[in-house]
């Protein structure tokens, strides 16, 4: 048996969120609050001994439907429509299942691979529950004074207290016939209930399916300042040995070890304690019998664990655990609980679940790159090395991760992607992607390169607020303090800077297309023209290949050359998929970029150079540069051709001769297309210069600053969402005259809220 879907519906921010799982390891990645704890944290709200819901756990739009209803009359239309949090688990199965998912079979002639159950969290009755709500808000009214409204103020309010009284899980059996490919209820089926019986409820139905166990990301280990909430790992230790006392027991060897140990320690007792005891018998009492004094060693399982202490052992220096680093102590730590939870589920033999699920959150913490690498593999090794393994029975793997070391060789088809994004009422909300399908759906050529490039440079693709990809090392090296300098807003964004060069950045669109990212290319305009030329004499572009005896072919130019064109592939093939250099240079900023469509929520820029107005003297041209070298060194002119910044071979202005801009220009570009420039050295020249002396290439400004605004449109709909939530929380707190008179005089206070960032929300 294997854990196949969830689908999940108004829980927090997936409000209705399908999550495929592999046959061993899934991998959760996402942008930090895209919901990732949430698809974990659900398994413990509905699969544990009873519902743990609170009325923060139901999404945004929830909160407004509740006070609407609440506010009804219409008690009908209230009773149909009370929200609910939904999770549907789809099982795959084969024939030595069908005994354990007898009771989930949909019909008696049913026959596949699949089975399905929905557990409901909803009003136990919902008829009741707005009576109940109806006669508390009479009471409150009642009692209402002219400063103090009494609890409850709204449904909302009520189920703040209410919720585990009036709420309950409810079970129902799904046929997979009555779902489309993407788990999605055809229109007008209800699925059967399933009933609860005094032999064995619908709870434990599913208890006896799925043993789920969770590690969760705040582990606490001790080091040597450790406080009280802290667990060293030789109690740790201690408590995995307590939990398997029983097997211990049947151990002759260890039995045999025990006696003989407490059998040395009575014999050291009895002669330390010797002349002691003789005295004491010595003493009696007359009529009576006197008994002798003996002292026995008593040693068992137990007392032996909780003395021991776990040491390291260094050059013959044994040192207690705390004295280790974080990193070791906790790969330590994760490796005995998921023995653990192992050890725990094979041992109960005559009602072990065929399913074992292990959710792990953050692994990565305090471990070094290295180690991340391996960790998925070397857990396997464990689970799969465990004496007490057998077959028939399944372990599923379930991480979530912030790092691109833990998801290093896995590849697309074990990632699941949470993308975050606002609904049609701008209520912010999540979409899992499942990166196999944009695996199988990718052409063979692309993929490869996409996976090779990742496990490469250990991309961060998947964790970002947004994307940059760029033309080559001098652009990733500068961005950060061109970022600094222009646009220093997103330095508090998560950006991934891609380095591809514009032969390759096009292979990104289906990634970029799939994960809906909004994404900035800063690439080069690369002018080129065909020319009748010797191969060994030609100059070639930055992305053109070195192949020999291929004439005539293009060659690199300068932009403002007759008929010049591009040889960059992304603006060629992704934006604004145009070849002539004149009609890139006249795109408009709507032919640049690639908005949301039905396919992809990304949003596309492409900046690359564009004239300028450069200065010399007293003269003004408008030029184009080809490359960021080029048009740097255009866009600072003046600097550039100081002597103090001759380390950054730029300078072609002599004393000896005076140059017109078009030969400064023309000598600019020939000094860079030139074999002794060197772009590395020219980029570490700039870090090393004052910022505050030199400008930032006019399109990259640009491109930056499109880059804030699209983010910055998106975090302020999902704050304002959180916002608007939060402060009628508040306001229902308010006393009654007080919101009376903030609805016609808005307070200072009141306009603060809508500033403040509102901190505690749980992955909202």
């Amino acid at each position: 048996m294997l854990l196949k879907t969830v689908s999940i519906r108004n829980y927090r921010r997936l409000k209705e969120a399908k999550i495929d799982f592999e046959d061993q390891t899934t991998i959760f990645v996402g942008a930090n609050n895209s919901g990732k704890t949430s698809a974990t944290h659900v398994f413990q709200s509905f699969l544990g001994s009873k519902p743990d819901f609170s009325i923060y756990d139901f999404s945004a739009d929830a909160w407004q439907k509740f006070d609407d209803i609440g506010k009804s009359e219409d008690l009908e239309n209230g009773i149909l429509n009370i929200p609910t949090i939904e999770l549907d688990i789809w099982l795959k199965i084969d024939s030595a299942d069908i005994d354990f998912v007898i009771d989930l079979l949909p019909t008696l002639d049913w026959t596949g691979t699949l089975v399905g159950i929905r557990i409901v969290y909803g009003p136990k009755d919902p008829k009741s529950l707005l009576q109940n709500f109806m006669k508390a808000l009479t009471n409150s009214n009642a009692k209402k004074q002219e400063h103090y409204h009494p609890w409850p103020i709204s449904l909302t309010d009520y189920l703040k207290k209410t919720l585990k009284s009036e709420y309950d899980n409810e079970y129902y059996v799904l046929d997979i016939q009555q779902f489309d490919a993407e788990y999605n209820q055809k229109e007008g089926y209800q699925p059967r209930k399933l009933v609860n019986n005094s032999e064995r409820n619908a709870s434990k139905i599913i208890s006896s399916l799925i043993r789920v166990d969770f590690l969760n990301a705040q582990r606490h280990l001790s080091d040597k300042n450790s406080t009280g909430r802290a667990e060293d790992l030789s109690k740790r230790l201690t408590r995995f040995y307590d939990r398997n006392l029983e097997k211990q027991e049947d151990d002759i060897t260890a039995l045999k070890t025990l006696s003989d140990s407490e059998a040395q320690l009575t014999s050291h007792l009895s002669n330390v304690f010797k002349p002691t005891l003789e005295s004491l018998n010595k003493l009696g009492y007359p009529g009576f019998s006197n008994p002798q004094l003996v002292i026995k060693a008593s040693m068992n399982f137990e007392s032996v664990s909780q003395s021991a202490k776990l040491h390291y052992s260094l050059s013959g220096v044994e040192l207690p655990d705390q004295y280790n680093g974080l990193g070791f102590k906790n790969l330590i730590y994760m490796v005995l609980e998921v023995l653990d939870f192992h050890e725990r589920w094979i041992e109960n033999e005559d009602n072990r679940t065929p399913l074992h699920l292990i959710l792990i959150e953050e692994p990565e913490a305090h471990l070094h790159s290295q180690l991340q690498q391996v960790f998925i593999s070397q857990i396997w090794n464990i689970i799969k090395n465990s004496k007490s393994n057998k077959d028939g029975y399944n372990t599923q793997l379930t991480i979530t991760t912030h790092s691109p070391h833990i998801i290093y060789g896995s590849g697309f088809t074990p990632i699941r992607y949470f993308h975050r994004n606002v609904d049609s009422s701008e209520n912010p909300v999540t979409k899992v992607l499942n990166l196999s399908r944009f695996y199988d759906d990718c052409d063979t050529d692309s993929r490869d390169f996409l996976v090779r490039y990742m496990k490469l440079t250990h991309c961060d693709l998947f964790f970002a607020d947004a994307a940059v990809l760029v033309e080559g090392n001098v652009e990733r090296l500068l961005l950060p303090l061109m970022i600094e300098k222009c646009a220093i807003e997103l330095q508090s964004k998560y950006l991934s800077i891609i380095e591809v060069g514009g032969a390759f950045t096009y292979k990104f669109k289906k990634l970029i297309e799939f994960l809906g990212l909004p994404t900035l290319i800063i690439t080069d305009i690369d002018s080129v023209i065909a020319k009748q030329v010797e191969a060994e004499d030609e100059v070639l572009g930055d992305d053109e290949d070195e192949e020999e005896n291929k004439t005539p072919r293009k060659s690199a130019c300068m932009v403002d050359e007759p008929d010049a064109e591009t040889s960059n592939q992304t603006l060629i093939q992704w934006l604004p998929k145009k070849v002539l250099i004149l009609d890139l240079l006249n795109a408009t900023p709507e032919q640049r970029t690639q908005g949301k469509t039905e396919s992809t929520s990304a949003i596309i820029h492409v900046c690359y150079q564009d004239r300028i107005d450069v200065q010399w003297e007293k003269m003004t041209t408008a030029l184009v540069g080809r490359t960021l070298e080029e048009s740097f060194a255009l866009q600072n002119l003046s600097w550039v051709q100081n002597e103090k910044q001759k380390h950054l071979n730029l300078r072609v202005v002599l004393k000896t001769r005076k140059l017109n801009l078009a030969e400064i220009h023309n000598k600019i570009y020939r000094r860079i297309i030139s074999n002794y420039f060197n772009k590395t050295e020219f980029a570490l020249g700039i870090l090393m210069a004052n910022p505050d002396e030199w400008c930032v290439p006019q399109y990259i400004q640009n491109g930056l600053k499109w880059l804030n605004d699209i983010l910055e449109q998106t975090d302020s709909t999902i704050i304002k969402s959180a916002v608007e939530a939060v402060e009628t929380d508040l306001i229902e707190a308010l006393p009654v005259e007080i919101i009376d008179e903030q609805k016609v005089n808005p307070t200072p206070n009141q306009n603060l809220i809508q500033n403040e960032k509102i901190d505690g929300q749980q992955d909202q």
